[in-house]
């Protein structure tokens, strides 16, 4: 008996689709059904589209019968609600934006689209992508699907939650500090950051545009591979945008292990790490062991300094970035305002949640005269050694692996009332991205009844090698196969 829909990935609902065996149509009433049944226990969703999508899905059934189709023509997904989508709120998670419907598209949702796939909604997230839990959010905390007493990883933790429900084949999310990866580990799905400027960030709305950067969350690596070929590109109106010809990445998945050098982190394997997790991902190297990878020793030195530079950065452009939002031109304002002062006050002070103030107030102060050299100007320098740890490392090996996560899903709740905590589950991430390196997360195994992954590092643009070095993986594996009981 062939599987139901909900639970094939975008590889096997192409084929699908492909030969007919069912219509864009009916997949997309299908997945509609489960998004809106799943709501209240998950509450990964700010909007659903649903006559939006039924209509896409009815052109791309047209595009498939007239042999126009490509190879994302009719495939549902969802978008991270920090991507602009025009005539559907783009909210970003904050009360701010709550009332904002976009005139246009962001270049990753105007690329989607024009490749055929079929939009269901936007996804849940933490304000402004500011945390790790996706519990910042003014619609609420997103639940993991495996335990809905547990978070599901931030900031792209409705997307992460949405796959790994089996709500949608795949989603868009983007990754400043980790943010793609972490959800990815935490909620037990596939989770790719690109090299910074791989993939354009117009009409990404920004947190910290040094490190923001695009991605994509589905069930395998090979469905990644899928999006981000229609994803990846230059775009004339991203200054960050690198102009470098995209490979196909689908193809490259078949690329040998054999002989692929891993580097293991030294640095990776500290105090922090729970112990279990640790075992799984001591498994998982034995995987790429037997697929004929060597594995290195190797040491990123100044990497444990990722977090305080990280904290320094971020927020210095996060109070740069967010002071656009004033109540005079687009999103929150206040009622009756007595002069301009109040408008400015009041509006983002009911506009943003705590954990945005938090940080708006930290890059204000790093920034600010007397405090620039001694913070901003010094982490800058800071992540000048770091990057040049991974440059020096990848001399001598081809990718780096390690933890996603320090834990598994920790309970909601559990750490909103120390930040401090709260910021270090990111210790492992936050490094590819002050390196603007890409890197992803895989499924590896479970501790607690709760999934783990393992992330790999690569070289920037190397992004074909850490997929095909994870679909190697997969092929050997079936964690990222596994589904929460209760979404099956």
């Amino acid at each position: 008996m062939s599987s139901p829909l909900h639970a094939r990935g975008l590889a096997a609902l192409a084929a699908g689709l492909a030969k007919r065996e069912f219509s864009s149509v009916e997949l997309t009433r299908h997945l509609l059904g489960r998004l809106e049944a799943a709501q209240p226990q998950l509450n990964a969703m700010i909007s659903i589209t649903g006559e939006a999508a039924l209509a896409a899905a009815a052109r791309a059934d047209g595009a498939i019968a007239g042999g126009k189709a490509g190879p994302l023509t009719g495939l549902p997904i969802v978008h991270k609600d920090i991507f602009c989508t025009e005539g559907v709120r783009t909210s970003c998670g904050s009360r701010m934006l709550d009332n904002f419907v976009s005139p246009y598209d962001a270049t990753v949702v105007a690329k989607l689209k024009a490749a055929g796939t079929v939009m269901l909604g936007k996804t849940n997230m933490d304000e402004f992508a500011m945390g790790s839990s996706n519990e910042t959010s003014w619609y609420g905390p997103v639940k993991n699907p495996w335990n809905t007493a547990m978070v599901p990883g931030g900031s792209s933790g409705g997307s992460a939650a949405a796959v790994a429900a089996r709500l949608a084949p795949a989603a868009t999310a983007t990754d400043t500090g980790g943010s793609i990866r972490q959800p990815a580990a935490l909620s037990g799905v596939t989770g790719l950051k690109p090299t910074y400027g791989r993939v354009s960030r117009y009409g990404m709305i920004a947190f910290a545009s040094s490190l923001d950067q695009a991605g994509v969350i589905a069930a395998s690596a090979e469905d990644c591979a899928l999006l981000l070929g229609a994803m990846a590109g230059f775009d004339p109106r991203d200054s960050t945008s690198v102009d470098a010809p995209v490979p196909d990445y689908v193809a490259g998945l078949a690329a040998p292990t054999k002989g692929l050098r891993v580097g293991i982190v030294k640095e990776f394997f500290d105090q922090g790490l729970d112990a279990q997790n640790e075992q799984q991902l001591r498994a998982t190297f034995e995987v790429f062991r037997k697929l004929g990878a060597t594995l290195v020793d190797v040491s990123l030195p100044n990497v444990g300094l990722s977090v305080p530079t990280y904290y320094v950065v971020a927020p210095a452009e996060c109070s740069s970035n967010l002071a656009r939002f004033d109540g005079v031109r687009f999103g929150h304002r206040c009622e009756n305002p007595q002069d301009l002062l109040d408008l400015y006050r009041r509006s983002r002070g009911e506009g943003f949640g705590a954990e945005v103030k938090r940080r708006i107030m930290t890059g204000t102060y790093v920034l600010s005269a007397g405090y620039y050299d001694a913070y901003y100007l010094k982490a800058q320098q800071v992540r000048q050694l770091i990057s040049a740890d991974f440059a020096r490392v990848f001399e001598r090996v081809d990718v780096l692996a390690g933890p996603t996560s320090p834990t598994p899903a920790f309970a909601l709740g559990a750490k909103t009332a120390d930040p401090v905590t709260m910021y270090l589950n990111d210790i492992y991430t936050i490094g590819a991205n002050l390196a603007g390196v890409p890197a992803l997360s895989v499924p590896c195994g479970f501790v607690n009844d709760l999934p783990v992954g393992l992330q790999l590092i690569g070289p920037h643009f190397s992004e074909a090698k850490l997929l095909a070095a994870a679909h190697a993986f997969q092929r050997e594996t079936d964690w990222h196969t596994r589904t929460p009981g209760a979404w099956q």
